[in-house]
């Protein structure tokens, strides 16, 4: 199975880098333990700011840019994570998932996470990333993740989850619907092209 990450983080080291890699660690652990071969890309968004950019303008994307578009659409599960910027989403997040196919993520499975310096931004996972997937016709995993400089290395209390736990059920939740996805079928038209294909292999 194929589980990508993309990172919309800007520095080096980044809280948004690592909250990808602790989620995608979390689901790939749960669908090894389920039996499952995983394997698992994380794409950062800094690397490709200025292809993205360019993109944006010239309408052909580079290499680079261009194997990323393609792990995220032929990836079986997806993790999408930003920082909080003016409240929302990055702008480069935000480019970046604009030069997807607006099909390409219909019925994926994606986990949305993000990170910001206080928990006052938490609810861009409602009013900004929630609508953006919902409209990407993806399927959102039930838990999204805000992280605020004050979770990390935080346990959380009698009244709330702390950071750790919450990623544990997010990357949970994620195996779980990347394994219950139905497979698609191929097109009929396809799958009688295969017979006609393989039949004049045997008797060719």
């Amino acid at each position: 199975m194929n589980l990508v990450a993309v990172s919309a983080g800007l520095s080096t080291p980044s809280s948004t880098r690592l909250l990808a890699d602790r989620l995608a660690e979390s689901a790939r652990a749960e669908l090894a333990e389920q039996g499952h071969d995983v394997r698992v890309d994380v794409i950062e968004l800094r690397e490709l700011a200025v292809a993205v950019a360019n993109n944006l303008v010239a309408g052909f994307p580079s290499p680079p840019l261009a194997a990323a578009i393609d792990a995220v659409m032929r990836a079986d599960g997806l993790i999408a994570v930003t920082p909080v910027f003016t409240a929302s989403y990055s702008g480069l997040f935000k480019s970046f998932f604009d030069l997807i196919n607006p099909d390409a993520l219909n019925g994926k499975p994606v986990l949305v996470a993000a990170t910001g310096g206080t928990t006052r931004h938490s609810l861009v996972l409602e009013h900004a990333l929630l609508p953006l997937f919902a409209y990407l016709r993806a399927v959102v995993v039930p838990t999204a993740v805000y992280a605020a400089s004050e979770d990390w290395g935080s346990g959380g209390d009698e009244y709330t989850e702390g950071l750790p736990a919450r990623i544990r059920r997010a990357g949970g939740e994620l195996a779980t619907l990347m394994t219950t996805r139905p497979v698609e079928e191929a097109p009929q038209d396809d799958i009688i092209a295969i017979e006609r294909h393989l039949s004049d292999l045997r008797f060719g």
